[in-house]
């Protein structure tokens, strides 16, 4: 046994298991009364102040320091004390009795006769009672808590835990996969699968762009694209392409009348969802039906205003119609049909109400430029409500920017200030595309109007 003192105020005592000229190997080394986590400690010779050596101590009971490890001591009120406490009263009877170094190393000696030295352990091993010492009434209420929190530590942690090699013994998402396909019919199952994956924080991937599908093809591409939510491509048509397509549609028998009626139902649909859908149009809310109010131009655009108030009030919405002139013939029929729900009519702006759910935008129709209405504009605009916008003009309504826009069969290129795009499904047949030209696959699917996105080049 040796002490060595080193240059920086460190002493290390422990066997020495091998020596050189250059360095010494110690076995069960202490540094500092502390025992060292290595088996090994190898010092150099130039760091070295001065080395003692260290008798031995003998077998004998009286030379030897030895602790009968019989149980942990209980905690008392008021006083913790741990198996550490122990360890550092022997070392000051050793101190007291004999003439060894006060950082000598001490032996634990447990019942089975095997020695067990601090530096393997670093806390008492063979500390916990069996059975049988347990049903003797030996132990205790506190010695439990002692022996979890009495231990000394060990200074340093060599190795962190592998949670993710722990984790991987038991694959638990394996195990749940199974018990949940086991219990779900196949067309849930089917449901399931097609779900996006969920990533923890450091899986996450970049998102990519949705795959997109040309099925619709027109003549002369020269406008601006749309993208549907799945992923399918609508172009732009020009105002004559579309003006073909309604004289085709016309001489097919797809008449106005039952155009305009598609129209109507469309817009009423949209309008019902922003509402509040069924939530608002229950009929225990009788007493606080939503108000529309529809501005309706002397053209097309305005038939389609009055055919979706009429239907509207079909759903118990209460519309108001506002007029800016009946002379014309597709207006006096619309308005006749729209009189007959017993809703109001008004010609002036001073009749129209301070607050409205919604508003309806059928003012201008599609035009070079587009006729401006200074004093609805005012209103609307006061109003603060959302406006929806039935096949607006695509350079946008003069003083008004409206929050959505409902487009029939194909879009022209609108401008941004038209709010967000929805196409109408008015059932053409393939034939009348393909008499103006245009290569054309429904993107409609199971629904009757479909959200329209700017496609990004």
């Amino acid at each position: 046994m040796v002490s060595i003192k080193c240059g920086d105020d460190t002493a290390y005592q422990g066997e020495i298991s091998s020596a050189t000229t250059t360095e010494i190997t110690l076995t069960k080394a202490f540094c500092n009364g502390i025992p060292c986590p290595q088996n090994e400690v190898s010092i150099r010779a130039n760091e070295i102040e001065e080395l003692k050596l260290i008798d031995k101590q003998s077998s004998s009971p009286q030379q030897r320091s030895t602790i009968t490890i019989a149980k942990p001591i209980a905690k008392r009120a008021g006083r913790t004390q741990s198996t550490s406490d122990v360890t550092n009263s022997v070392t000051k009877h050793t101190n007291l009795n004999g003439s060894h170094s006060k950082s000598k190393p001490i032996d634990i000696e447990p019942r089975n006769g095997n020695n067990l030295s601090l530096n393997e352990s670093g806390s008492f091993k063979n500390g916990t009672p069996n059975k049988r010492e347990k049903s003797k009434g030996k132990w205790s209420k506190g010695w439990k808590d002692e022996e979890c929190f009495g231990s000394p530590l060990d200074h340093k942690i060599n190795k962190d835990f592998d949670f993710e090699k722990n984790l991987a013994l038991f694959d638990k998402q394996a195990i749940w996969d199974e018990i949940n396909n086991s219990q779900k019919p196949d067309v849930i199952r089917n449901l399931d699968s097609k779900k996006p994956s969920k990533y923890r924080h450091d899986e996450n991937v970049i998102a990519s762009t949705p795959a997109t599908y040309r099925q619709i093809i027109v003549p002369k591409q020269d406008f601006c694209e749309y993208v549907t939510d799945d992923g399918l491509i609508i172009p732009s048509v020009s105002r004559s392409l579309r003006k073909k397509l309604w004289e085709v549609a016309d001489r097919v028998g797809l008449t106005w009348e039952k155009r305009v009626e598609l129209l109507g139902r469309a817009a009423a649909e949209i309008c019902i969802q922003l509402l509040g859908g069924g939530h608002r149009l229950n009929p225990h809310n009788s007493h606080q039906f939503p108000t529309v109010v529809v501005l309706c131009g002397p053209h097309k655009q305005g038939a389609m205003g009055i055919n979706a108030a009429r239907q509207l009030a079909s759903h118990g919405v209460h519309t108001i119609v506002y007029i800016v002139s009946s002379e014309v013939a597709i207006i006096k029929k619309e308005l006749s049909l729209y009189l007959l729900t017993k809703n109001s009519v008004v010609y002036s702006v001073c009749n129209l109400p301070n607050f409205a759910d919604l508003i309806i935008m059928a003012l201008c129709e599609d035009t070079e430029n587009p006729k401006s209405y200074p004093d609805l504009c005012d209103w609307a605009n006061r109003n603060r409500a959302p406006i929806m916008a039935l096949d607006p003009p695509s350079i946008g309504i003069p003083g008004i920017t409206p929050k959505f826009s409902l487009l029939p069969v194909l879009p022209l290129p609108h401008s941004p200030k038209n709010g967000k795009l929805y196409l109408c499904n008015l059932g053409f047949p393939l034939e009348v595309f393909n008499e103006v030209g245009i290569k054309y696959k429904s993107p409609f699917g199971p629904k009757f109007v479909i959200p329209l996105h700017p496609k990004d080049d």
